[in-house]
């Protein structure tokens, strides 16, 4: 049975469509949002990101009268992801919720909740790959110039602190939510890496380059020591309150550094991802290493900075050939 504290968790999780959860998918719900924390060790954001999902389509089949998930169908399960499509979301959002559902749903016969899988035949619309935007070398380089500028110019800690941030960003690739879960003891200064934990809590040693060690120095001594409180922990990053740093401040801070930059696009700290990864393989880099740094747990992931640089050859291509 789930305690009063999970009910109010999952609530706060699903927002508007718990209100209109029956009390037998209600319990299913909380069922399922304990078994993605504790079983599968997600995490809280994605946790978040399935519950609402969920909801949305038990809401769904409340509407059209069904009461177990036995009264669930494949036709039910298409109806709710056509009243998605309606709604104008993006083909990205609906591939996620229609494979939110199946994981669901398969869960659910697997635990017996339900005696078949309404949604195992069910197919994720086709999403259009769009290459994402990037910076050039050299763009990179000028925001990097600019607030370690910023930093020796102030000396205060919050510059330093935000240069540490924009120079491991791009020297390693890691993901926001990654970058503010760093410890201090997840940086080995000796071997010059830094251990993230990725998706599912997947560890792995991501290498980091000599401006991004010299920053980090700079800021894991007496500037992090003056911001320090006692809700700190041993948290790398932290903000002027002395808190661990929100993911919400950091894609501040990378906004803010690329408005200096002549012609930058206004990138978050994905974006410094897609950069960094990108210039490794023009740079050299094999796939697999790439692929490593990154975390992608499928190769085909990493394929589409392929991609990027091959468009990026094509257009120099197309500038500079007298018959292209």
């Amino acid at each position: 049975m789930a305690s009063t504290d999970e009910h109010a968790g999952a609530a706060a999780l699903v927002g508007g469509d718990q209100d209109e959860l029956s009390g037998p998918f209600t319990a299913l719900l909380e069922d399922y949002l304990r078994h993605l924390r504790l079983n599968r060790d997600f995490s809280s954001h994605t946790v978040r990101a399935y519950a609402g999902d969920v909801a949305g389509f038990l809401v769904h089949l409340q509407r059209l009268g069904a009461t177990t998930l036995d009264d669930a169908s494949l036709q039910s399960v298409r109806s709710w992801l056509a009243k998605q499509a309606s709604l104008g979301l993006a083909r990205a959002t609906l591939q996620r919720r229609a494979a939110a559902v199946r994981m669901f749903c398969r869960w659910a016969q697997q635990e017996g909740h339900a005696s078949g899988n309404p949604a195992a035949k069910l197919r994720s619309p086709r999403t259009v790959r769009t290459l994402p935007l990037t910076l050039e070398p050299p763009e990179a380089a000028e925001m990097l110039a600019a607030a370690l500028a910023v930093a020796g110019e102030s000396g205060g800690p919050a510059a330093l602190r935000d240069a540490a941030i924009l120079e491991l960003l791009y020297a390693t690739g890691i993901r926001v939510s990654e970058l503010v879960g760093l410890d201090i003891d997840d940086f080995d200064r000796d071997r010059g890496i830094v251990r993230v934990f990725g998706k599912g809590r997947k560890e792995r040693s991501v290498p980091v380059g000599g401006p991004a060690l010299r920053a980090l120095d700079e800021w894991l001594g007496p500037p992090r020591s003056s911001l320090v409180t006692a809700e700190s922990g041993a948290a790398m990053f932290i903000g002027n309150r002395g808190r661990r740093i929100d993911s919400r401040v950091v894609r501040r801070i990378v906004h803010r550094g690329l408005k200096v930059v002549d012609g930058a696009p206004d990138l978050g700290p994905h974006g410094l991802r897609h950069a960094m990864a990108t210039h490794l393989l023009e740079g050299g880099a094999d796939l697999r290493s790439v692929q490593e740094i990154l975390g992608h747990a499928s190769l085909a992931t990493t394929q589409i900075y392929t991609h990027v640089t091959n468009e990026r050859l094509r257009s120099a291509y197309q500038q500079a050939h007298p018959r292209a």
